[in-house]
């Protein structure tokens, strides 16, 4: 019985039995990646102090915003690379990936020059409103920033997995990175007291020696004909990667303003005490997020892949199949809602308490989201974006005032800014199924179809 349900779900286009394996294996090490992050929550808090680990969370959000930098040329590698593939050119797709490599290297450099000198005039305490007794935090800044410039080359090689639909890959790294993470915060715990210039330099570097020694050993394996190579460099490429690339840029720009805000906004409105019950409801209900984004990332190549030969009857299939995956899920935040309190205390204990209100906004998110990742998935893997182009950089402007407005103004602090993100994903619930319906069925004109 078991080897016939096998058969089954292993059965159908190759496409789809490619993204089966996938996400099946992806869905087993995302596993083990989230039970490592949840045991990692309470061992940080009670290695940290709930204050500092506040103030931890928050700068690695500061230090995300400059993946912003890469100017959308990961996702165009992401979908050039895809095409060049389909259409048998691997040394075009050699071309892109050398590259792009190029380009983010001199990016890299250029960042890490200028935040050399800019730093020098910041005052990291006041921008983090940290505690008086919080100290080196200008050292680990300092750190944290010169790694991050190194892992934004490096961890390309994760782009070239989920291009070449393979994202288990890209979850062995990350779950790699988590467990020798886990070791390192216990040892930290049992020989040192609560530094967060500790903790920091040993999870950066972690996040970027792993990334580093799978992109050597895959680009000298089974990736050896797309290895990066100073041959293959061709700048005139570089306006190809850019043009689909520049909009993801923007629409990255506008979601680091809406996401990766969300912390600095409750920390200078209500305190980075503040923002640890955020980030435990945020990381409780990102569970959710997190399968629902194994499922469908390794749709956005194969929906690339399914354009180009014009494959209509494969997308529409796996779109429905995807919007009934999401009931399902939909139900389970309903469920996770319900036991939040019990799941809290079981998980965390008594250290830190989280507002129901809190949980519920956080999972009207979570399934809001889920279903907009299914149709921004579609439309980014056949690179029609325009629509969405337009709405990121709507909501990019208005989240920032309309979450101060709902956390400070009307007094419901981390609260208010989770709805005030909700806001911005609702809008995205209307236009983007109507444009996947008219692009499906041949009757998109204008916007619809750009």
């Amino acid at each position: 019985m078991i080897n016939s349900i096998l058969n089954n779900f292993f059965s159908g286009h190759q496409r789809s039995v490619k993204a089966k394996k996938h996400i099946l294996s992806s869905l087993f090490l995302k596993g083990i990646s989230i039970l490592i992050s949840l045991i990692l929550v309470p061992l940080t808090i009670d290695y940290l102090n709930p204050t500092r680990y506040g103030i931890w969370v928050t700068l690695m959000s500061v230090i995300v915003w400059f993946n912003f930098f890469d100017i959308g040329l990961g996702n165009g590698l992401r979908n050039k690379f895809a095409i060049a593939k389909a259409e048998g050119k691997d040394e075009l797709a050699r071309t892109y990936i050398s590259t792009t490599y190029a380009i983010i290297s001199i990016i890299s450099v250029s960042l890490f020059v200028i935040f050399f000198i800019v730093n020098q005039f910041l005052d990291w305490g006041r921008i983090l409103n940290t505690p008086a007794d919080v100290l080196e935090l200008e050292k680990l800044v300092f750190i944290l920033f010169s790694v991050f410039c190194l892992q934004f080359i490096v961890k390309l090689i994760n782009v070239v997995f989920i291009a070449d639909q393979r994202p288990a890959m890209n979850s062995v790294i990350n779950t790699s990175a988590s467990l020798i993470s886990l070791i390192v915060v216990i040892v930290l715990m049992k020989t040192t007291e609560g530094s967060l210039l500790y903790l920091g330099a040993s999870f950066s570097i972690i996040n970027l020696i792993v990334p580093l020694l799978a992109g050597i050993w895959f680009f000298n394996t089974s990736y050896k004909k797309y290895m990066p190579s100073f041959k293959y460099v061709e700048f005139s490429y570089v306006k190809e990667l850019m043009n689909l690339g520049l909009r993801f840029f923007i629409m990255q720009g506008a979601a680091l303003i809406i996401y990766m805000t969300d912390n600095m906004i409750i920390t200078q409105t209500s305190g980075p005490e503040d923002v640890t019950p955020y980030n435990i409801a945020y990381k409780y209900f990102g569970i959710i997020t997190m399968v629902f984004t194994i499922v469908t990332t390794p749709l956005w190549s194969a929906n690339t892949e399914a354009y180009v030969k014009k494959d209509f009857d494969w997308m529409k299939n796996s779109m429905k199949k995807m919007i009934f995956l999401w009931f399902g899920f939909t139900v389970v935040a309903g469920g996770m809602l319900l036991v939040s309190d019990y799941a809290y205390e079981l998980w965390i204990g008594d250290k830190v308490k989280v507002p129901f209100s809190l949980s519920f906004w956080m999972a009207i998110y979570v399934i809001s989201a889920s279903l907009v990742m299914i149709f921004a998935n579609f439309l980014s893997g056949i690179g029609k974006i325009q629509l969405s182009l337009y709405h990121s950089i709507f909501v990019g402007v208005l989240n920032i005032p309309l979450s101060i407005y709902f956390a400070k103004n009307l007094e419901m602090g981390s609260t208010g800014v989770i709805l005030a993100t909700c806001c911005g994903v609702f809008v995205s619930m209307i236009f983007q199924p109507i444009q996947c319906y008219k692009l499906l069925n041949g009757t998109a004109k204008s916007l619809w179809n750009r």
